[in-house]
């Protein structure tokens, strides 16, 4: 059986629609042949009509020398627009396809790595790939035609000399072959430290106003360094290895056109050969050395560079996205947890043994002090880790065992955290997605966002990160982008805590007045008059669920959520 090879479908994605643009440029690199060939005749025919004195002669390799030149141009410039148009297309469509199997990860996966490796293999790694790779793939095509043509052309000159020229070429070959896997290794250990560098470079400028708050410039800049260092010495010495191995190569091609030259020399004196030969032999000797001392160092350069395609699919695939079946996207029943145990680390659960039962259609609170598990427990219903004991079902089906894709048609999540992109305001509620005037104007209205938007406009840019929104006007959006999704299933985690007391309690007003979906709010404003409106209301205390009912039925109980309220509970608006 074929062994599977991860990088195939990102390989493939260089040539898709795009053979024939290959195909036309390996054609017109291929041009370079009968051209290199051509200037070695005229030379050689040249220094011949020198010596016979045939001036007539001389005056026609004239007008041959100016033919050959134009030719040269003209194919040289078409070659590099052919080969920029090419590797425009093929470069764009593997940038395209590593994206996308990447953004097939789960959430939990983009939770669980550095995304500086990302960037690392999208930016600096694709440049490598360019020239080591793509570029490479064409001279591999050139480079033993290049050779044979030359051999040919030739053999028609002087057998004897071309034999010597044969045996002369085996020692570039011998010495570039010794540096090809340390290269490779190199290669490797350069594209780690590239990638570590973005991402201590994310970090830090992320970072910025912490370090600044902090006066922790020095250290910032020594932990900078570091990395900067380690890239600079990956750097140094990749490229150290690589005209090491250019040299020698270097080195014993200048021994093999020496040792050409000597010998076609030898063979004039006799009379075998003319002077013009000589000249064509010691000319072309550079077509018969670069494709024996350039074919090992391009199949290096080649493997290195795949190594690089073969890493970018082992990112995409580390902490894939599990398989599972789909299900419609329809709360029939209830989602339950059924003896719910979860930990982020072995023996340190942050839930424990949890049951409780969401029934469809209807709204829940869950509330509990800093640190008692309610985000956690949304992450599981978000199916960001699996890892946890018990059963957690959807409609009586295992959540781990749902297709990621059908579980966020389910559900949609509207956190603390705001991401917005540097685009318009609507472009942000859509999510670059085309939807009906009508519903957008909705959501916008109950999310409370419509007087940021008649102040603003929907065309407004909110900036990297939403710099150019408050924190309520970011979260504002938030809100608006997953109602506009209208999934059976709304989980909120302290999607308010950014708005003022007055806007906080319209929009949970709003969110507790939608009809035929399922809810369930993280709060941690414990006002009655929103309170009462819950079905239901879970209170967590260190990981446990350790009260659950109505508004009433726990203040009448005065145990924890009593405690609670009491302490926290703030005025209705």
């Amino acid at each position: 059986m074929r062994k599977y090879d991860p990088a195939r479908p990102y390989i493939r994605a260089f040539y898709r629609h795009n053979r024939l643009r290959f195909l036309g440029t390996a054609a017109l690199h291929l041009l370079e042949i009968p051209t290199m060939l051509a200037v070695s005749w005229v030379l050689g025919e040249v220094i011949d009509a020198v010596g016979t004195g045939d001036r007539a002669r001389l005056a026609r390799l004239i007008g041959a020398a100016v033919g050959v030149a134009v030719f040269s141009g003209v194919s040289e410039a078409l070659y590099f627009r052919a080969l920029s148009g090419w590797q425009d297309k093929a470069l764009t469509q593997y940038k395209s396809c590593a994206f996308r199997r990447l953004s097939e990860k789960g959430i939990s996966a983009f939770a669980k790595e550095n995304t500086g490796r990302y960037l690392s293999v999208l930016t600096g790694d694709v440049t490598v790939i360019s020239s080591d790779y793509l570029q490479a793939l064409l001279d591999l095509i050139v480079l033993p035609l290049t050779f044979a043509a030359t051999l040919a052309f030739l053999l028609t000159y002087s057998p004897a000399l071309t034999g010597a020229a044969v045996i002369l070429c085996v020692l570039p070959f011998l010495g570039v072959s010794l540096f090809g896997s340390e290269f490779t290794r190199r290669e490797k250990a350069l594209s780690d430290a590239g990638e570590g560098f973005v991402g201590r470079i994310r970090d830090l400028l992320s970072g910025f106003s912490v370090i600044k708050s902090f006066k922790s410039e020095e250290e910032a800049g020594r932990i900078f360094d570091g990395e900067n260092r380690r890239l600079e010495r990956a750097r140094s010495r990749r490229l150290s290895w690589r005209g090491t191995m250019q040299g020698v190569g270097s080195s014993l091609s200048i021994v093999m056109q020496f040792g050409i030259f000597f010998i076609g020399a030898y063979l004039a004196l006799w009379g075998s050969i003319t002077a013009g030969t000589v000249l064509i032999f010691t000319n072309l000797s550079n077509s018969l050395i670069q494709p024996v001392q350039q074919i090992p160092q391009l199949l290096a350069q080649r493997k290195a560079a795949r190594g690089l395609i073969v890493k970018m699919a082992e990112i995409a695939a580390e902490n894939a996205s599990r398989g599972g079946e789909p299900v419609e996207p329809v709360l029939r029943d209830a989602i339950e947890f059924q003896g719910v145990t979860f930990g982020y680390e072995p023996d340190k659960p942050v839930l424990r043994d949890v049951f409780l039962r969401l029934e469809a259609g209807k709204k829940y609170a869950l509330v509990g002090a800093s640190g008692s598990g309610k985000s956690t427990l949304l992450n599981l219903l978000m199916g960001g880790c699996d890892g946890y004991q018990g059963s957690l079902t959807v409609d009586g089906k295992e959540l781990r065992e749902i297709a990621p894709d059908s579980l966020y048609d389910l559900e949609s999540l509207i956190g603390q955290s705001v991401f917005l992109f540097d685009d318009t305001v609507r472009r942000n509620i859509t999510m670059f997605r085309d939807f009906p005037q009508e519903a957008v104007d909705s959501a916008v209205e109950r999310s409370g966002l419509a007087p940021v938007i008649a102040q603003k406009g929907a065309d407004y840019r909110c900036g990297e990160g939403g710099q150019g929104l408050s924190g309520g006007e970011r979260q504002r959006i938030s809100i608006a982008r997953a109602l506009l999704r209208g999934t059976p299933v709304l989980l909120l985690d302290e999607a308010t805590a950014s708005l003022d007391n007055e806007t906080a309690f319209a929009v949970t007003q709003a969110i507790l007045d939608l009809t035929g979906l399922t809810r369930l709010i993280v709060t941690r404003r414990l006002d009655r008059a929103l309170l009462e409106r819950y079905d239901g209301i879970f209170v967590l205390r260190d990981g446990r669920l350790v009260e659950q009912g109505t508004f009433d039925g726990l203040m009448a109980e005065k145990g924890y959520f009593y405690s609670l309220y009491t302490v926290s509970a703030e005025p209705a608006a």
